[in-house]
């Protein structure tokens, strides 16, 4: 024959939890101060969580859009141009740039030149890389880096010389916008070209404030001495950056039939591959986010089980008279981790509202600030992910909780002969 459950036997621990949890009538036991504590480590913890995330996500989403503003996200390219770029561009027209876009995964297509060459002024010089680009150019990342000036109308047909230049160049030959500079390029013979300065941009990335430019593409062109259907490469913008691998894969597929129009193949790179050492070392920070975070939870598991020993401790007299009353050893058990969840709980909410706070007062006050020339950002970026959050405050409750069974069998060892001698 089944048993049948009372249905409020089912809620006994609960309501025994209710009312030890909120007991405020002796404030000098020591439990109290050790509940705040519990609450305190996992509140803490939490929160340190939250903000470790925060910052590793927006490090990446931010240093990776910077890198992929310059490089995009995938690069076609001549097959040779790895060891002559410039001695092996692809010949396409527009209907190559539509065939791109149609690839699964892609989202837009743009062609650029690169020309190198040197700036030079009455006072100094620079080498630079001069990339040349066309109207149909992405410039929504290049128009957030813009410290002066403006970008322009970017042409394929024509060009009255203009030249988007680094402060990190305009700093060093002492340039402004509408300053006008001659450039020089050396191919078989000297060419001279002079450019008006139409605006100066700022990424923290070294590796292109210091040697890229921008112009138009047909400045390149004639510079390369390319026909009009010539450029260094067609760059590719990903719909989404998870699967770029896989994007990859589709438009190497795509090129496979279908060679440029001089019958050259085409091959594609990924920014992954074009720049490993920045991505190794925005991977090296997934293990310290593990790091972080195992050590936080170990720190709220140690504050909650140190916390139930001395509750549950204090408490002998009345789980004596419960034993003596007839209560289980698992409801007595149930009833601490009630407890626990209780605390633990307090300890969240408290967690997620530090955590956010610092978050978003960094977001809108860039508080804490970098060495952009070792992290290429000059201040912390967060970035706060609401389905991570929700998955931390889960294993946080769920791991806590789980430890918190170690000490709940405490209950097992106490006797009601004993417990209840004592006042």
């Amino acid at each position: 024959m089944i048993r049948k459950i009372h249905p409020r036997a089912m809620t006994l621990p609960l309501f025994l939890a209710r009312r030890i949890y909120s007991d405020r009538g002796d404030r000098r036991k020591v439990s109290r101060p050790a509940i705040r504590i519990a609450t305190i480590g996992v509140a803490i913890g939490l929160a340190v969580m939250i903000v470790t995330v925060s910052v590793v996500l927006g490090f990446k989403h931010t240093i990776r859009d910077k890198v992929a503003g310059f490089g995009s996200h995938i690069t076609i390219q001549n097959v040779q141009a790895a060891y002559a770029p410039l001695a092996n561009p692809v010949t396409i027209d527009s209907t190559y740039l539509t065939l791109f876009e149609n690839v699964d995964g892609v989202s837009h297509a743009q062609r650029y030149t690169l020309a190198q060459g040197i700036l030079k002024t009455d006072d100094d010089f620079l080498g630079v890389v001069l990339k040349g680009v066309g109207p149909e150019y992405d410039t929504r990342f290049l128009q957030t880096c813009m410290v002066e000036g403006q970008l322009p109308q970017f042409s394929d047909t024509a060009t009255r010389y203009p030249i988007v230049v680094s402060k990190t160049m305009a700093d060093k030959l002492h340039l402004k916008t509408g300053d006008r500079l001659f450039a020089y390029f050396i191919d078989d013979d000297v060419r001279m070209r002079r450019f008006t300065i139409s605006g100066i941009y700022q990424t923290n990335m070294k590796r292109f404030d210091d040697l890229m430019c921008l112009t138009d593409i047909y400045v390149t062109r004639k510079l390369c001495n390319y026909d009009e259907e010539q450029c260094s490469g067609v760059e590719l913008l990903a719909d989404d950056f998870s699967r770029l691998d896989e994007t990859k894969r589709n438009v190497s597929a795509t090129l496979r039939p279908h060679p440029d129009l001089t019958g050259r193949y085409m091959a594609p790179q990924t920014i992954t591959e074009a720049y490993p050492q920045v991505f190794s070392w925005l991977e090296l920070l997934d293990i310290n986010v593990w790091i972080i975070l195992a050590l936080m939870i170990a720190l709220a598991g140690f504050t909650m089980i140190s916390g139930l020993l001395i509750i549950i401790l204090e408490r002998a007299q009345v789980i004596g008279i419960l034993k003596a009353l007839g209560a289980r050893n698992t409801t007595i058990a149930q009833t601490f981790l009630w407890f626990g969840a209780f605390i633990i709980g307090r300890g969240l909410l408290l967690g997620n509202i530090i955590g956010i706070a610092i978050v978003a007062v960094q977001q809108q006050t860039g508080l804490v600030t970098l060495d952009p020339q070792t992290y290429y950002v000059s201040q912390a970026p967060m970035e706060l992910n609401v389905p991570l959050l929700l998955l931390l405050n889960v294993c946080t409750l769920t791991i806590s909780v789980a430890v918190l069974l170690l000490p709940s069998l405490l209950v097992m060892f106490i006797r009601p002969a004993q417990s209840m001698r004592y006042e």
